[in-house]
């Protein structure tokens, strides 16, 4: 069972950039109500997708150097990172239906990769 892994600047090119997996960031706070809405349905989603989805979140507060360097305006933000490349921003919580498809998409597309 794969549980999201928080990242700090000095984890993140090993435990981001560098991944096999895509990884979806959540850059969060703890006192943002939406960021308490997303956090729960990520882990689940992290445990579902164990293996073909990698989740790491980043606390915008403890780690303001990464939130400007992905230009993060508005929590929670989530970033697809694939390959180490940027591959999609998402700003704000649009429903759970909207993260299932995003891990459907991200998983299947990681399992059906040719080498």
């Amino acid at each position: 069972m794969s549980q999201p892994v928080h990242v700090t600047t000095a984890t993140f090119d090993a435990a981001v950039v560098h991944s096999p997996l895509p990884v979806v960031v959540d850059f969060w706070a703890p006192w943002c109500g939406p960021c308490k809405a997303i956090g729960p349905i990520l882990e689940e989603l992290s445990a579902a997708w164990a293996g073909k989805v990698k989740v790491a979140k980043i606390n915008v507060d403890e780690e303001p150097d990464l939130a400007s360097a992905f230009q993060v305006r508005g929590i929670p933000t989530l970033a697809v990172i694939q390959g180490g490349e940027v591959a999609e921003i998402q700003v704000g919580f649009r429903g759970r239906e909207n993260l299932e498809a995003l891990f459907a998409r991200l998983g299947n597309a990681a399992s059906g990769a040719v080498a």
